[in-house]
């Protein structure tokens, strides 16, 4: 007899039978968004890979300790921002983005299945998943949190590497996203495409200073300017040095974005 398989937490592996069991339970589901875009020279352009691993990684974590969940198949296109000149990226408008987002909740919340988080791994997604939770929420009565993976994870780096590193590590086309491809998908990095150290010009524009995507430098001050990310660093990466990311990093964050997940799986199921 054929071992049994491993517990079943993708929705979209789960049968027509075993979903009207399931979700009479009102399971916690998760729903995982990134983006495809330049992530940096060395790097796979489909950020959602990360997104929808940890959102697996999660949910396996919270069911193993007692709270059911599953993953809703992954929403690999973000909100488009600054990544527009990437080609071969892939974006959507955020009317397009709302419309997908409104239809999802929809769709789940028509046969009382309540208990959404969304696992987003794309800054640009912000806005409209704020946007279309409220609305939720307003229109529903029911409430959708989102954990935004990387703005977690850049909490998370100071306690893990120190603050000096964290501080020269971070930022797009390196940590967190870098260590976290390098520890779950190391055959998908390119790490022989990394810029030289010292080869990677500091990320300008009129003479001022990167403050992140769409912001300069004025004397401190920033500056919100509508450009896009070629403009400041066209290899893709920021300020943080793709060299200092590692897949000892990548491990310890993966294990404390599941650790955090699942306890909040377990946390929200419990509300009334």
């Amino acid at each position: 007899m054929a071992d049994k398989s491993p517990t079943k937490v993708r929705m979209g592996e789960i049968t027509g039978d075993e979903a009207r069991s399931l979700y009479a339970t009102n399971p916690v589901i998760l729903l995982p968004m990134g983006s495809h875009e330049d992530q940096g020279p060395h790097a796979p352009m489909g950020d959602y890979f990360l997104a929808e691993k940890i959102a697996e990684m999660i949910a396996l974590r919270a069911t193993a300790e007692g709270t059911t969940t599953v993953v809703a198949p992954v929403l690999p296109f973000g909100k488009g921002d600054f990544f527009g000149s990437m080609p071969g990226g892939i974006a959507l408008s955020y009317s397009t983005a709302r419309a997908v987002l409104d239809d999802i909740f929809a769709n789940l919340l028509r046969h009382k299945l309540t208990k959404l988080i969304v696992i987003n791994g794309h800054g640009g997604n912000v806005p409209v998943i704020n946007d279309a939770t409220r609305a939720v929420l307003h229109d529903k009565g029911v409430l959708i949190p989102a954990m935004y993976l990387w703005r977690i994870a850049y909490g998370l780096l100071p306690k893990i590497v120190g603050a000096e590193k964290a501080k020269a590590v971070s930022s797009h086309g390196a940590d967190p996203l870098t260590s976290l491809g390098m520890h779950l998908f190391p055959e998908r990095l390119r790490l022989d495409l990394m810029p030289a150290p010292g080869e990677k010009p500091k990320p300008m524009h009129m003479g001022l200073g990167f403050q992140g995507w769409g912001a300069l430098d004025f004397q401190g001050a920033e500056v919100t300017v509508p450009l896009e990310y070629d403009a400041v660093s066209p290899n893709g990466i920021g300020t943080g040095d793709p060299h200092l990311c590692s897949a000892e990093t990548g491990a310890a964050l993966a294990e404390q974005l599941t650790a955090i997940g699942a306890g909040f799986c377990k946390h929200f199921a419990a509300q009334s």
